[in-house]
Parts: structure tokens; sequence; C-alpha cells
């Protein structure tokens, strides 16, 4: 099982089922970085466009709109391409 699930265009029921959309938000310029998960995020993207590599894995592309799960256990890199604005919820 993949380590990014993306949900293109989720429904506003699944957001609202989640309480994303009343999360905080983290925003990022243009960047590369490593980054690990201690424990699984939920992710809302409101702005930007991104590429994750999983360690040893294939690229994952996601932008606005996208709502991304990043399952616990995970390293990679994270290539912010366009300018990220997301809802977040760790847990």
């Amino acid at each position: 099982m993949s380590k990014i699930i993306v949900e293109k265009n989720p429904s506003e029921e699944r957001l609202n089922d989640l309480g994303i959309k009343s999360c905080p938000t983290w925003s990022k310029e243009p960047s590369t970085f490593p980054w690990s998960y201690s424990e699984q995020e939920i992710a809302y993207i409101l702005e930007g466009e991104v590429t994750v590599t999983p360690d040893g894995g294939e690229p994952v592309n996601f932008g606005k709109g996208d709502l991304v799960t990043f399952k616990e256990g995970l390293s990679c890199t994270w290539h912010v391409k366009k300018a990220l604005k997301k809802h977040y919820h760790f847990g």
C-alpha cells in the first residue's frame, strides 16, 4: 500500500466529515527539503503544486483541491514547485 494517498476533488461531505477546513494552515515557498512522518498527516491543499518522493519510491504529484494522506513512518523529499498553502491534521 502506498504511503501517500491523493484524493482528487474530494466531496464537501468528505471534507466536512474530516473537519479539515477548521484545521490549522501551513504555507511554504518554493523549495526542496527532506521530511519524515512520526504520525499520519491529512492535508487539504488550498494553493500550490508539489511533488513528494518517498525514499526509494516513485514521485507523487498533487496540488490545489487535493486531499492528501501521508502515512506514519513515511520518509520523503518535498519539492514545492508553486507556493503551498494547506490545512493539515496530524494523528
